[in-house]
């Protein structure tokens, strides 16, 4: 073809200079004959449209010949019912309820620590003891009265049964014993307080205040003991999401530091909507069988929001949008056997995202091949060439 285009720019340039007997295109600008220039110009332009004319159609030909056609190359994909399961990603801090700084709820000098950090405790076992400022002994005194006083109102009762003594005799003696008893239990209630228990099973973690410390009730911080075993993590979602997690929804939990990720549930989904933020709390267990998860660990949430057991899935890639904002694709038509085919512009609708792909609501159809690579390159109406990788 490359050819026959110098042979014609070559007929052109020779019925241009016209041999000896025609005068060539710079001689008769030479002139400044205005007429001789105007002649000469629409001869040139008619000799143009002839060789324009020839040039097309030496183009159609070659069309109609050429069995190799240069047709835009593409890969395609097809359209197929899977299951899509979208996640709402959030962050959040693990939590436990069972863990307590301790402080004591007596005032006085820690005579006795009991522990040492991380040592496994039960519910109820003695951690440290407060020096009781004599009380024992008060209540040593105190329950020897109680007893006195027991034994008079029994024998005082006995004798009051017979119909020996006065009633204000025996009323006095029950007086008494209820007045000793209530002051013995009072004291022991006070004592009691000088003894620091676990409040649950768990493992002390710091202790805070070593012993011979004076501390103050309410106040002082003794130690922290710490139960991993009934560990969740609290976050806050939007409102938009509370029609859609729930209780018992599946959750993905990344820890990055620990490099894991552990499959659990929505165990506790809040009611109340914050005004300020316009989110509500969600629970979600974390399960702590290897004790490596701790408190305050920083945690990646996926939260099952919406399943669509037979969506069609695309690339966002590949997906194209016009002026109206309308998104679309090309899906190829009219497949040949030798993988010839049409690309058919199509205006779909879309869902929701995940990661790379994105849900197709309406527009397309299972078995549609989409386009792929190549989808920006190609026009509706255009006759494509589909290649396999």
């Amino acid at each position: 073809m490359k050819n026959i285009y110098l042979i014609l720019i070559g007929s052109f340039l020779i019925l241009s200079c016209g041999g000896n007997k025609e005068k060539t295109v710079d001689e008769i600008i030479a002139t400044n004959n205005l007429e001789q220039i105007r002649a000469k110009r629409a001869e040139v332009v008619a000799k143009q449209q002839e060789l324009n004319t020839a040039i097309k159609n030496i183009d159609m030909k070659i069309a109609e010949l050429d069995t190799t056609k240069k047709l835009p190359l593409i890969t395609t994909v097809k359209t197929a019912h899977i299951e899509f399961v979208h996640f709402l990603e959030l962050q959040g801090s693990v939590s436990t309820k069972n863990m307590l700084t301790l402080r004591p709820e007596f005032s006085g000098v820690l005579t006795n620590v009991y522990v040492k950090e991380g040592q496994k405790v039960s519910k109820g076992q003695i951690l440290a003891k407060i020096d009781d400022g004599g009380m024992s002994q008060q209540l040593a005194q105190l329950q020897i009265q109680a007893n006195l006083a027991k034994t008079t109102f029994e024998r005082q009762q006995r004798l009051w049964e017979q119909k020996i003594g006065s009633e204000i005799q025996y009323l006095q003696a029950k007086s008494s014993y209820e007045a000793q008893t209530k002051a013995v239990n009072q004291l022991k209630s006070q004592l009691a307080k000088t003894i620091v228990r676990a409040p649950f099973s768990g493992t002390i973690d710091d202790v805070i205040t070593e012993q011979g410390s004076v501390v103050a009730a309410g106040q002082s911080q003794l130690m922290l003991i710490v139960n991993l075993d009934d560990m969740y993590i609290e976050t806050d979602v939007p409102e938009s999401y509370i029609s859609h997690i729930t209780k018992d929804k599946k959750v993905s939990v990344e820890f990055p530091v620990l490099g894991k990720t552990i499959e659990t549930k929505v165990r506790q989904a809040g009611n109340f909507i914050n005004p300020a933020n316009r989110t509500f709390k969600v629970e979600v267990a974390v399960p702590n069988k290897e004790k490596t998860i701790k408190p305050n660990l920083t945690a990646k949430l996926k939260i099952n929001d919406y399943t669509n057991p037979a969506a069609i899935l695309l690339p966002q890639s590949i997906i194209s949008e016009n002026a109206e904002g309308q998104q679309y694709v090309y899906i190829i038509t009219n497949k040949a056997k030798n993988n010839e085919a049409t690309a058919k512009k199509v205006i779909i609708e879309t869902g929701k995202t995940q990661g790379d792909v994105i849900e197709v609501l309406k527009g397309l159809n299972n078995g549609d091949e989409v386009i792929n690579e190549g989808a920006r390159n190609v026009k509706d109406g255009q006759s494509v060439k589909i290649i396999t990788l």
